[in-house]
């Protein structure tokens, strides 16, 4: 999971733009996400689409809509 994430962000069009605009800057960025991924099992035991889920408690309030709209593009959803 933290490899996949990784790779996501490490390849993002959207994520290197910012980054570059903190260096153009004169900032370092450092990008850090704390989550907590839960995994239930499907009953039925069959396959399906995946839709990875982060929850969270203060995280909501704290996110803008480009912060939303970026865990969207990532396939993130936030549980609430």
């Amino acid at each position: 999971m933290v490899r996949a994430i990784d790779e996501s962000l490490s390849t993002s069009p959207s994520v290197a733009k910012v980054i570059k605009e903190f260096r153009d800057e004169g900032y370092d960025a450092l990008l850090v996400l704390e989550a907590t991924v839960g995994f239930t099992k499907r009953r039925g035991g069959g396959g399906g689409e995946v839709s990875p889920k982060v929850s969270h408690t203060v995280l909501e309030e704290t996110l803008t809509d480009k912060d939303q709209e970026f865990l969207k593009s990532l396939s993130i959803k936030l549980e609430g």
